[in-house]
């Protein structure tokens, strides 16, 4: 007999959350109705409510399974049950019901109510994604529902995207002090979206009131500087970032043109051998580690340097040797070598590109300046372009491998008489070049597909970065291959991809017959 309060409580409390989770048939009966405009402010009542029983009635409504009674009441219907939604039982089908008919207008309503519902889900990543795509377009039929989502919103980044969403939403508001109010509000987002819609109120017809259109005009005024900000530093992260890449691969190439004086145009294919190396490193995590996937990258590093590298050598040990202090024929040669290169990757692997997925850990990106958002692979190879110039650097003038390469590169004929075995030195520096060149290619792997053609891509740019550069010299190479990144991304934007490239050229040939040393010359260079 003890249990019998409790289990009356417990009976109330059951009744009284049902009794919440139904939907007032004043609210539902509209829908039923023929005026649209009465039927579109029905979904925003009912989207407010942002209960289940409220998505459910919204989603019966979006997929045709909502339906009408003569008396004006509404059910769902699926097959033979009928369930009304403003008692939240299951009922027998009544008699003479009828679909509900649904235009563009009020199909269009009921999407949005039902992305505006996800705004209260309890994953971040939803309520973000919902915010975001209601940016593309806010109805102020959807206004309680944002208040009520940026009420019990914790997140910074979510309640600035709801701050800006109720401004835009009020802007078509009938009082012109909310219109004011709402456009000063705007007037800190970097949002370019928002510039459109802020030139429509200036225009003829457009905002009535000469106080809202001055507000207008300086909210106009501080959004295109902030993103005009936006625009000049995005294209300096990229430019830095491109100058990384091109940096990457064509340190390797410094080593072996610069120092070596070999024109070695197999040079993209070994970036490629490096980029497959990454690829076979990603399936064999795959396969038998599935639990490390993430870790195949830093696997991936010394096993490209490697692999390249041991290529690099027996290319040098087989063909190369016999052909110093021929440049042009180590020209042909090599160009030769990196067809056989590519085929013999196109039989191994197929002539389809294959793909290398980026690491949890370098996917997303960090966002700055108000929409700026820097990807985490860019940067990562922002960081790891810095570790290797600092290693090669290392190399070459702190170790004795460096000391000898300098030797021979300054004079051969002397390094020899003093006991220095050039053929050796001749072999590790090329063997040094190529392992750079491998691992150029893991990071090209992070930017996108990886296919037999992929040195082919970078072979002229690395070129024109070492002779922009200055023949030999490393800093030269950092700062051409930095220089030539920027140059492109801020011409990209003016003049297209295809004249920046060419104006690019062409600067690098006036820039030759001016200075033909590059930026850096090269002191003492004698290779006999």
């Amino acid at each position: 007999m003890r249990f019998i309060p409790k289990l009356l409580v417990l009976a109330c409390l059951l009744f009284s959350s049902l009794a919440q989770a139904a939907i007032s048939p004043d609210l539902l009966k509209p829908l039923s109705g023929d005026d649209p405009d009465t039927r579109v402010a029905a979904v925003a009542q009912i989207a407010a409510l942002a209960t289940p029983e409220a998505a459910r009635v919204l989603q019966a409504l979006q997929d045709d399974q909502l339906y009408a009674a003569p008396d004006g009441k509404v059910y769902i219907v699926d097959g033979e049950q009928a369930y009304d939604p403003s008692t939240s039982k299951s009922v027998p089908l009544p008699e003479g019901i009828d679909g509900v008919m649904v235009n563009n207008r009020l199909r269009s309503a009921v999407a949005g109510a039902l992305s505006g519902l996800k705004l209260l889900a309890p994953e971040r990543s939803t309520r973000l994604a919902a915010a975001q795509a209601l940016q593309q377009s806010v109805d102020p039929a959807q206004l309680p529902l944002i208040h009520k989502a940026l009420a019990q919103e914790s997140d910074a980044e979510i309640q600035q995207i709801l701050q800006v969403l109720i401004a835009s939403a009020n802007l078509h508001a009938p009082d012109a002090a909310t219109r004011k109010q709402a456009v000063q509000d705007l007037a800190g987002s970097s949002d370019a979206r928002l510039l459109p819609v802020l030139q429509a109120m200036l225009e003829k017809g457009g905002e009535p009131d000469e106080v809202v259109q001055l507000a207008a005009i300086d909210t106009m005024g501080q959004i295109k500087g902030r993103v005009a900000r936006m625009e000049f530093a995005g294209n300096v992260f990229y430019g830095i970032s491109l100058g990384s890449v091109l940096l990457l691969a064509a340190l390797g190439l410094a080593i072996t043109f610069g120092l070596m004086g070999i024109i070695n145009m197999a040079h993209g294919e070994l970036l490629m051998i490096g980029a497959y190396t990454t690829y076979l490193c990603q399936l064999f995590f795959r396969t038998y580690l599935p639990g490390l996937q993430d870790a195949y990258l830093l696997a991936a590093l010394p096993a490209a340097f490697f692999v390249a590298g041991l290529v690099g050598v027996a290319l040098e040990r087989t063909v190369i040797r016999w052909l110093y202090g021929r440049p042009l024929e180590t020209l042909l040669a090599t160009w030769g070598i990196s067809l056989i290169l590519m085929q013999t990757v196109r039989t191994i692997f197929g002539a389809q590109n294959v793909e290398v997925a980026n690491p949890a850990w370098m996917s997303g990106g960090v966002t700055v300046l108000g929409g700026l958002v820097l990807p985490y692979n860019r940067l990562a190879i922002i960081g790891f372009a810095f570790v290797v110039v600092v290693a090669v650097w290392l190399i070459l003038n702190k170790t004795r491998l460096g000391l000898f390469v300098r030797a021979v590169t300054q004079n051969r004929r002397m390094a020899d008489c003093v006991g220095v075995a050039t053929g050796k030195v001749d072999m590790l520096t090329f063997g040094l070049g190529s392992g750079i060149a491998g691992l150029g290619g893991v990071a090209l792997s992070q930017l996108g597909n990886v296919g037999p053609d992929l040195g082919q891509s970078y072979i002229v740019d690395s070129f024109m970065v070492v002779v922009l550069g200055g023949v030999g010299q490393l800093a030269g190479t950092v700062i051409a291959a930095l220089g030539l990144g920027e140059v492109n991304k801020f011409l990209e934007p003016v003049a297209g991809a295809v004249l920046a490239k060419i104006a690019i050229l062409v600067f690098i040939i006036i820039f030759i017959q001016r200075r033909p040393q590059g930026l850096f010359a090269m002191k003492g260079r004698s290779v006999e």
